[in-house]
C-alpha cells in the first residue's frame, strides 16, 4: 500500500498514557508521524473508533489448533492439522493480534509460510518444539509407547509439540536441533502441568544444571529461555539457571517473586486457558481429568499476579488457548482488566510483551518510526474491556502498514 493517514480516532499509544485525538500517518509500513500533516495518500476516517497498537499474545499454541488427544493419536490427517493451524492464524489476526510468541507446537515451516504471506496470520516468533524431560509435561504418547517413538508424532515443517531429554547431553542435542529447525528462542517445562497425564503441578522437572545447558545454548545465539513453571521450586531452579521469563507462575510466592524481580525475569500469566478448560474441556479434545487438575488454578494465578506486581516483576500477557476454540484470544485482556485496570491489561499486551519478546524497538507502541501494527476498536475498550474479547469489535487491523482486516 502507498502512504495513508488514519484520522479521527482516539489513540491509546500503548505506553499507559491517556488517549489523545490525533491523526496517524503511515508510510513504508511504519508510522511516519502523529498529528495533522499534509502528507500525501488516502485518508481513512476512523471517527468514533479507538486505536491501539496491534495486540501481542506472548503465549500461543498455533500447532495445537485441532482436538489435542486425537491429533497426537494419529486420528487427524496432516492436511486437516494444517487447515486448523492456518485457520487459527487468520483468526488471531482478526482478533487484533498482529504479533504472537508461539510457545510450543509448530515447526519452522508454519512461521515461514505466514511470513511469506501465503496464509493470513500474525508475525510469529517460535520456540519450535518444547523441551521436556523424559516422561515430563509435554509428553502425550501412550504410557506403553517407547519414548524414542514420540518424535514420529512430529509432522516435519508443520507441527512438533515437544522433544524429550533424559539428561543434559540429550537436552543440548535437542536444543541445537530446535534452533536448526528455525526456533528463535527456547521453552523448557520445569514443572508438571495442567494438561498432562504423567505428572503433577507439584513436580519439578530438569535440574538447575540441565536448564543451564539450554540457557547456555540460547545465549550462544543471542536469545533466551522461557520456562513453563507452576510451583516455586521449579521457578527458582529456572531463575537460578538463568532463564529470562516464566510462563504461568501459578503458585508464585513473595520470596520467589522478589528473586525474579532482582534477576529481571519476566512473568507471563495465562488466564484464558484456565477459563477454557473449566468450561469446555471436551471442546479442546481433552478428558475430564484435565478439568479436575485446573480447579483452583484461577484463584492461585490471580494471587500470583498480585504478588508479582507487588514485587515489581515485569508482567506480560498470554492466552495459552489450545484446541480448535482459539477465536476469542482477546478474552485474556478482558480477564486481566478485571484483576487490574483495562489500561494495565492493554500495556501488558502491547509495550510490555514487546519488551519480553525483544521487539520493543519495532512494535508495541504507537510512535514515529515504529512498525504500523494498529487496531481500531468499535467503541472504547478502556471503558468496556469486554470489547477486547469479541473479534467483531476489531473493525480495522493494520499489520506492517497493510490493512489486513476492514469491517468499516
Amino acid at each position: 500500500m502507498g502512504p495513508f493517514q488514519i484520522t479521527g480516532a482516539a489513540v491509546v499509544d500503548g505506553s499507559g498514557r491517556d488517549p489523545v485525538d490525533v491523526d496517524v500517518a503511515i508510510e513504508d509500513g511504519c508510522i511516519a508521524q502523529l498529528g495533522a500533516s499534509g502528507a500525501p495518500g488516502e485518508r481513512l476516517d476512523a471517527g468514533g473508533l479507538t486505536m491501539t497498537p496491534g495486540l501481542i499474545d506472548a503465549h500461543v499454541h498455533l500447532g495445537l489448533s485441532s482436538p489435542i488427544q486425537p491429533q497426537f493419536s494419529f486420528r487427524i490427517s496432516a492436511a486437516e492439522i494444517a487447515a486448523d493451524i492456518f485457520a487459527t492464524a487468520g483468526a488471531t489476526l482478526d482478533a487484533g493480534f498482529t504479533t504472537v510468541r508461539d510457545t510450543g507446537g509448530i515447526d519452522g515451516g508454519v512461521v515461514t509460510t505466514i511470513a511469506k504471506g501465503k496464509v493470513r496470520g500474525p508475525r510469529v516468533l517460535s520456540c519450535g518444539p518444547v523441551q521436556c524431560q523424559t516422561g515430563g509435561h509435554g509428553y502425550y504418547g501412550a504410557e506403553w509407547e517407547p519414548t524414542e517413538l514420540w518424535s514420529s508424532h512430529h509432522v516435519p515443517g508443520l507441527c512438533a509439540l515437544s522433544m524429550m531429554s533424559g539428561n543434559a547431553d540429550e537436552l543440548r542435542s535437542n536444543v541445537r536441533e530446535a534452533f536448526r529447525r528455525g526456533a528463535s528462542f527456547l521453552k523448557l517445562c520445569v514443572t508438571g502441568g495442567v494438561v498432562g497425564a504423567h505428572d503433577r503441578l507439584t513436580d519439578t522437572q530438569f535440574t538447575v544444571d540441565e536448564i543451564a545447558v539450554a540457557v547456555q545454548e540460547a545465549a550462544a545465539r543471542g536469545t533466551y529461555v522461557t520456562a513453563h513453571a507452576h510451583n516455586n521450586e521449579g521457578i527458582r531452579n529456572a531463575v537460578e539457571a538463568g532463564v529470562r521469563c516464566i510462563e504461568h507462575g501459578t503458585d508464585l510466592d513473595e520470596s520467589t517473586a522478589t528473586l525474579m524481580a532482582g534477576r529481571e525475569v519476566a512473568l507471563v500469566p495465562t488466564f484464558a486457558v484456565v477459563e477454557q478448560l473449566l468450561h469446555d474441556t471436551a471442546g479442546a479434545g481433552l478428558g475430564e481429568s484435565t478439568r479436575d487438575r485446573v480447579l483452583g488454578v484461577r484463584e492461585r494465578m490471580t494471587e500470583a499476579l498480585a504478588v508479582a506486581k507487588e514485587a515489581g516483576v515485569r508482567i506480560g500477557l498470554g492466552s495459552d488457548l489450545i484446541g480448535p476454540a482459539q477465536g476469542r484470544r482477546g478474552e485474556e485482556l478482558t480477564l486481566r482488566a478485571e484483576l487490574e485496570t483495562p489500561m494495565e491489561a492493554l500495556v501488558a499486551a502491547t509495550r510490555t510483551n514487546a519488551e519480553i519478546l525483544g521487539l520493543s524497538d519495532q512494535v508495541g507502541v504507537i510512535a514515529p518510526g515504529m512498525q504500523a501494527d494498529l487496531v481500531l476498536w468499535n467503541g472504547n475498550p478502556l471503558e468496556d474491556p469486554k470489547l477486547f474479547a469479541d473479534p467483531a469489535n476489531a473493525v480495522l487491523v493494520v499489520q506492517a502498514g497493510r490493512v489486513v482486516k476492514d469491517l468499516r
